[in-house]
């Protein structure tokens, strides 16, 4: 497995980017792809592990060390096999995981950790170029028929198990496009649309209907899905975040995926809705320090802000792994994206407190203070405002990205789903309180990751398929079952 001392002698060697000057004028992806000699390298560095944490660290179960070694040995079409057997989409997770894997991944006790997310982007696109993806519909049907609601990663990774498993799926997607936040959550610099659109046709291929621009108990009668023998929700968690001070109403306040969703469209050429938001020659301020916040920030330098600042409530984490969060968890660490590379002003433990407008209630600043969090074991952290420490933010845009409070009710109202007490759809393994209806993905358990997404897709399927026919064949989370890709 691997180069024996392969991680002794070879260094890790990540993708490099186009220069941030160059790139943010476009919308384009900007990473600039290894030679396959270098991949290939990169995959014999992977320690052949006794106990591989890697396996545990992938909500997906991803066999990873089995796959490094295909593509150490070139073996790039079993590579393939093996990825596609835990992962219906790669091309997603390889773009767009943070890789807990590579956290956890052993060799990162002593030195950088194998390079799993490059190297399975790397098998994935590989494997589009040369055929190796191919439509791959059941030979039998069962005549069961589910209806799936939302095409977001769970939905999408759903469908296909399903549709494996012989039933027919309708997946009802609420945009005039299929994806959920892949679609018009991500920017396209970070996951350009096409990958999304070639995904799907093979899912079409293999017998999978969609329907878009249905928002079902909407614009679609709810009492159409009696139709359906099972039912699962994928819908997300919706929900957006906001902050109560003093001007929040203010023209130029806006959130975060409102933003980033017109952008997306814009590029495309689609009609949007509500008022145009642009950071052109603004000076913009983005709220909340995440993965959307990030997006906001690479959005923004695209538009040609005249300043971009992102704030954080919380404290500025270390540059390396905190000893509160030892090998093999998720570290705490600070993270910098491409994004921020491209021009940020960070601040931390900064809170709000008002945004300030002009007579005609436009935006034209934003009044912070600077906070402390009080920690008592055993008790929720306090916040803290620091005296003496309010300052005035020059400001055009404030971009909300707060995060989700969970799934919209539309659904579980009309449905008579029950909600756990953090609002999200309740349910046993993934079945709710309505016997044929399920859920999935950040419906069922807030907001998360894609791979995660996919993972509950996974396993919902592997629930359904066993309600409608009392058993299910479909592989599970790291089993080692190959279906064909």
């Amino acid at each position: 497995m691997g180069k024996i001392g392969g991680f002794i002698d070879i260094e890790r060697q990540d993708e490099s980017n186009i220069a941030a000057k160059e790139r943010i004028k476009d919308y384009k992806e900007f990473t600039i792809t290894l030679e396959e000699a270098e991949i290939k390298k990169q995959g014999a560095r992977c320690m052949d592990c006794g106990i591989p944490f890697c396996h545990s660290g992938c909500p997906l179960g991803n066999l990873i060390p089995d796959f490094n070694d295909m593509v150490y040995k070139g073996e790039w079409q079993k590579a393939s096999e093996i990825l596609h057997s835990t992962n219906n989409f790669p091309e997603f997770t390889g773009r767009l995981c943070p890789a807990p894997c590579e956290k956890s991944c052993v060799l990162g006790i002593i030195s950088n950790p194998v390079s799993i997310e490059n190297i399975e982007k790397n098998i994935v696109e590989r494997a589009f170029a040369n055929g190796w993806i191919q439509p791959n519909p059941p030979k039998t049907r069962t005549g069961k028929t589910v209806a799936i609601i939302g095409s977001g990663p769970a939905g999408l990774a759903a469908a296909q198990q399903l549709n494996r498993a012989g039933h027919n799926v309708t997946v009802f997607e609420r945009d005039d496009e299929l994806g959920g936040l892949l679609r018009y959550g991500i920017p396209n610099f970070k996951l350009e649309k096409q990958l999304i659109d070639r995904r799907v046709k093979i899912l079409e291929k293999e017998g999978i209907i969609f329907k878009t621009n249905v928002n079902v108990g909407v614009n679609y009668d709810i009492k159409n899905l009696d139709y359906f023998d099972a039912i699962l929700l994928c819908g997300g968690a919706t929900q957006r975040r906001s902050i109560p001070v003093k001007g929040i109403d203010a023209k130029g306040v806006h959130q975060a995926m409102d933003f980033l969703t017109q952008q997306t469209k814009a590029l495309f050429n689609k009609e949007i809705e509500g008022e145009a938001i642009s950071a052109k020659d603004k000076n913009v301020i983005v709220i909340g320090g995440g993965d959307t916040g990030s997006d906001c920030v690479g959005t923004s330098n695209r538009q040609g802000a005249k300043s971009v600042t992102n704030f954080e409530i919380m404290p500025k984490p270390p540059l390396h792994r905190s000893p509160e969060t030892p090998w093999p968890y998720w570290p705490l660490q600070l993270k910098t994206s491409t994004s921020h590379e491209e021009g940020c002003d960070r601040n931390w433990l900064i809170n709000t407190k008002e945004f300030i407008t002009d007579s005609e209630g436009n935006l034209t600043a934003l009044k912070t203070v600077e906070v402390a969090w009080e920690i008592v074991p055993g008790k929720r952290p306090k916040l803290l405002e620091k005296p003496n420490t309010e300052k005035i933010w020059p400001c055009d845009l404030a971009l909300l990205a707060l995060g989700f409070t969970g799934p919209e009710t539309t659904l579980s109202d009309q449905l008579g789903i029950t909600l756990d007490d953090r609002s999200n759809y309740k349910a046993t393994h993934f079945q709710t309180n309505v016997p044929h209806i399920f859920t999935a993905g950040d419906m069922r358990r807030g907001q998360s990751l894609i791979v995660w997404a996919i993972s509950e897709g996974r396993e919902a399927a592997v629930s359904i398929d066993k309600y409608l026919t009392s058993t299910s064949f479909l592989a599970t989370k790291g089993d080692g079952d190959l279906p064909s890709i």
